[in-house]
């Protein structure tokens, strides 16, 4: 009995070590804010491209829609929302930690293609890979907010 006592416990300890390094790597640099919004992948002409394919991203705000401050981000700089695979939808915070973290500048990222560079420090973050830094000076990836698709409606929001 005791044999299977110690198995469990290194079997639970093994998991408990493991699980941590599984995670996406997370940014607590940029502050909490509310986020909560449903994007309408079919009906929204803006979101079109987004939905058609793989790859595609957009950029919202508080000024491109009329979800005010539940879609602005930190700072009102936006909210990236990348397709990654067939039923998979990735939300950043456009705010590029470098600026913020080095020189408490709340610098909006600008889309090109997969990435999102800053025009202040040139960090290039990787919108397929969770928003890591693929270079320039930057350490932290951009602040991931949870993604979910049901249906047509894409639910972007944090646990803020």
């Amino acid at each position: 009995m005791s044999g299977i006592k110690i198995r469990l416990f290194f079997l639970i300890t093994a998991i408990m070590v493991i699980t941590p390094s599984c995670e996406k790597e997370k940014n607590d640099v940029i502050p909490d804010v509310y986020v909560d919004f449903y994007v309408d992948l079919q009906s929204d002409i803006y979101f079109f491209d987004l939905a058609s394919a793989l790859g595609n991203s957009v950029y919202v705000s508080s000024q491109t829609n009329n979800w005010g401050i539940k879609s602005a981000g930190y700072d009102g700089n936006g909210i990236i929302i990348y397709h990654a695979l067939p039923d998979e939808y990735y939300a950043y915070d456009r705010t590029c930690p470098h600026c913020f973290v080095t020189s408490s500048i709340s610098q909006a990222v600008n889309i090109d293609g997969i990435y999102a560079v800053c025009p202040r420090c040139s960090t290039t973050y990787a919108l397929p890979s969770f928003g890591v830094k693929s270079s320039g000076p930057g350490q932290y990836p951009l602040k991931n907010y949870r993604a979910v698709l049901s249906g047509q409606y894409l639910h972007v929001w944090n646990r803020y």
